[in-house]
Parts: C-alpha cells; structure tokens; sequence
C-alpha cells in the first residue's frame, strides 16, 4: 500500500451561509488555518460582526501526519453543535479548516434533534459552497553546498523538477526545496550521494 500524501482543505474562506429553523438563524463560515492562532483570529473577527449573537460555535481539524482538532458547543447543550460540525468535516475529509456557526436565537427552542440538524446542515451547506482543494504533503529539505557544486545541485533540480522555495547563492549556498512526500527519501538520498553537498530536512 502507498502511502497517502494528499490531503484535501481550502484555499480561501468561504462566502456567508444562512441557514434558518423555526426562527433561529444560523450563519455559516469556512477559513482555512494552520494553527490555533488563526483560529481565535477569526474567531474575534466573528464575534465582533455578529455581536448581537447568542452561540458562536465551531470545530477545526489542523494538520495531515498528526492532526489536531476540536469541537466547541459554545453554550449549546453537549454535542449539538460541535460535533455536528466536525464530523462535516470528516464527512468531507478536510483538513487545515475552521468551520464556524453563529446562531442567533429566534424564541422558538429546536431541540437537541433540531439543534444537531441545524448545525449539521450548516457546515454541510458551507463545505458545499466553497471550493476544495487536493494538495500534496511535501517535505521541505535544505541543501547547503559550496559555489563550485551549484552546477551538479541545479542539475538534480531541473532533472527531477524540483520545486524550490528560496535561494541564498553566494559562496556557501543554500537552497530550499519542497518535495512530494512520497518522492522525498529518493531526492534525500540523490542529494545525500553528492560529495560535498549536504542536505537534512527543515
């Protein structure tokens, strides 16, 4: 079996979603992050849009070797929010997102039932709204050689079209590389085999 080195997320935060039950509004977002400081980044942004709101709730799953992720009911009862949320989420195998639902509250009380569908429904609605991506998992290396090797380095990088990140090309070069994770103990090891080139992951 090969090893899965794509993963799926989005590229851009997704458009507003509105999605009404027996009065309640429940306004649906996507953002793509890579930490937990984007996430409460956002998170801020929201509550201060929707200030009159009564539950911001929200799940993220960060990651693609290891993954972290969360789910929050924001003062919805246990499980009806977050959850729901999250495993919209995994139904659509996303990674690297915060989806997040503000509801306002309209008199009427759903029900943990109506509560569930609502918020499920509005993550499904938002990931069905905004555009996904499949990228690679790379791994990024450093190759650090002297000026009179960068002619056998540029060589390796044209030759298995490598994509380079940044360059320092002075007397002791440097180069950045990313590299598919699935090609990325071939392209160590060509590297590796060069004398006097040295390369190690970053």
């Amino acid at each position: 079996m090969t090893e899965k080195d794509t993963y799926k997320t989005i590229e851009n935060p997704s458009e507003e979603i509105l999605f009404k039950d027996k009065n309640s509004k429940f306004f649906g977002y996507a953002f793509p992050v890579l930490n937990e400081d984007e996430v409460k980044d956002h998170l801020i942004d929201l509550k201060k849009k929707h200030h009159s709101a009564r539950h911001w709730c929200y799940a993220y799953q960060i990651g693609t070797d290891t993954i972290s992720f969360r789910a929050n009911d924001d003062g919805e009862p246990n499980n009806t929010a977050g959850m729901p949320i999250y495993g919209q989420i995994q139904s659509f195998e996303v990674t690297n997102i915060l989806i997040v639902v503000v509801r306002y509250f309209g008199g009427i009380k759903l029900g943990v039932g109506g509560l569930i569908n609502a918020y499920k429904t509005t993550a499904q609605l938002v990931l069905e709204n905004t555009s996904i991506v499949e990228k690679t998992i790379n791994i990024d290396y450093l190759i650090t050689f002297d000026y009179k090797n960068m002619n056998k380095v540029m060589r390796i990088i044209k030759e298995k079209n490598l994509e380079v990140i940044n360059q320092k090309l002075e007397l002791n070069c440097q180069i950045t590389i990313s590299v598919r994770k699935k090609d990325s103990n071939l392209i160590f090891e060509t590297f590796n085999n060069v004398f006097e080139v040295s390369i190690k992951i970053i």
